[in-house]
C-alpha cells in the first residue's frame, strides 16, 4: 500500500471510529454535558514515604460530590504520566478508591507502584462506593439508584462512564502531569471501565483492563451475566456492539488485558474471539505488538506474573517519554 492510501485508510478509520464513539455514547442515557465543573475542594493532604497523597472532592456531574485520591509522587520528573485507576465492585461497597491504596486479598495495592514509577494517580469513588454509599445496604443502595435513574432517561453506566471522563479531565489539567501520556487501568468492574472510557476517550493513551474483558455472547453462552453487577446492563447495547466493536475504538492505541482461564466472568473462548478480531485491526495498522491480551492460569486474581506484565508494560508506554 502506498502512503497516500495508507493516509486515505487511516482517515477512513478514525472517521468511523468517531462515528462509533458518539453512537456509544449516545447509549448512556441523558448526560450532564451541560454541567461546568466548579474548582476542586482539597480536604486534606498526607505526606507518605513516597508520595503525597491529596484526599478531594471533584464537581464533575452536578448532581452528587465525587470524592478522590491523588496520589502525586515524591520522585517525580515534570511532566509526569498521569494514570487513572479504576477501583472494582465485588460487593465492597465501602471500598471504593481506597482500593488504590489498601488493594484487595486478590490484588496488591497500586500505590507503592505507581509511586516508584513516577505516576501521578487519580482514583474516584464511583456512584454508590466509598463516601458516595449512601445505604448501610450496599445492594440495595445500587438497585434503588440504577432504577430512580432508569426512570429519570439515565444509565448508570453512564453516569458513572461520565464521572471518569470528568475525573480524567481534571487529571490531565493538573500541572504535574503530561496530557500527552494518560493511561487509564482497573480491575473487575474497574477493567470494563478502563475498555470502555478508553473507547469513549481518545485523549487515553495506555488501557490495562485486568480479568473483566471477553465477548458478550460468549458470556451469554456461559450463563455468565448473573456473575456481573447490574450496572453493567446498558439498554440496547447488543443492537449496535459486541465486546469488539468497543474494543476497536481503542485501536491503535496500546492495549493490554490479562484473564484468568478459570474465570466465570471472562469465559476464555470470549476472549480468544476478542483478541483474534482486534490482533487483526493492529496487525493491519502495524502496531500489532501494542496489543496484547493474554490468558493465564487463574480465577479472578491478579497473580504476580500478571502484575509484571502491568508494571511492564506502564514503564514502556506510559513512563518512557
Amino acid at each position: 500500500m502506498d502512503v497516500v492510501a495508507e493516509s486515505e485508510t487511516e482517515n477512513a478509520f478514525s472517521s468511523y471510529q468517531k462515528r462509533r464513539r458518539d453512537a456509544l455514547w449516545g447509549l448512556l442515557g441523558d448526560l450532564p454535558w451541560q454541567h461546568d465543573p466548579a474548582p476542586p475542594k482539597v480536604v486534606r493532604t498526607e505526606e507518605h514515604d513516597h508520595y503525597t497523597l491529596q484526599r478531594l472532592v471533584l464537581d464533575v456531574n452536578g448532581l452528587e460530590p465525587v470524592p478522590a485520591l491523588l496520589l502525586i509522587p515524591k520522585r517525580l520528573q515534570r511532566p509526569a504520566p498521569g494514570l487513572l485507576f479504576m477501583h472494582w465492585h465485588a460487593g465492597m461497597y465501602d471500598l471504593g478508591k481506597e482500593q488504590l491504596l489498601l488493594g484487595t486479598n486478590v490484588q496488591p495495592a497500586y500505590a507503592p507502584v505507581v509511586a516508584e514509577m513516577g505516576v501521578v494517580t487519580l482514583a474516584i469513588d464511583s456512584w454508590c462506593f466509598g463516601e458516595r454509599q449512601h445505604e448501610t445496604n450496599g445492594h440495595r443502595g445500587e438497585e434503588d439508584t440504577f432504577k430512580l435513574m432508569l426512570w429519570r432517561g439515565q444509565v448508570l453506566w453512564g453516569m458513572m462512564m461520565f464521572d471518569e471522563f470528568g475525573a480524567l479531565s481534571y487529571l490531565a489539567s493538573r500541572e504535574e502531569v503530561d496530557p500527552q501520556r494518560l493511561g487509564v487501568s482497573g480491575m473487575s468492574m474497574g477493567s470494563t471501565k478502563a475498555w470502555w472510557l478508553a473507547a469513549l476517550d481518545p485523549r487515553i493513551r495506555l488501557t490495562i483492563d485486568l480479568c473483566c474483558l471477553t465477548d458478550f455472547e460468549s458470556l451469554i453462552e456461559a450463563h455468565g451475566l448473573s456473575g456481573h453487577g447490574i450496572y453493567y446492563f446498558v439498554p440496547s447495547l447488543l443492537k449496535q456492539f459486541d465486546t469488539t466493536g468497543i474494543n476497536e475504538l481503542i485501536v491503535p492505541r496500546p492495549h493490554l488485558s490479562v484473564n484468568g482461564r478459570k474465570d466465570p466472568l471472562t469465559p476464555p473462548v470470549g476472549v480468544e474471539k476478542v483478541r483474534a478480531k482486534l490482533l487483526a485491526l493492529y496487525r493491519q495498522h502495524g502496531r500489532e505488538e501494542d496489543c496484547r491480551m493474554e490468558l493465564f492460569d487463574c480465577a479472578h486474581e491478579e497473580t504476580p506474573e500478571m502484575r509484571n506484565v502491568v508494571i511492564d508494560w506502564m514503564r514502556r508506554y506510559l513512563v518512557v517519554r
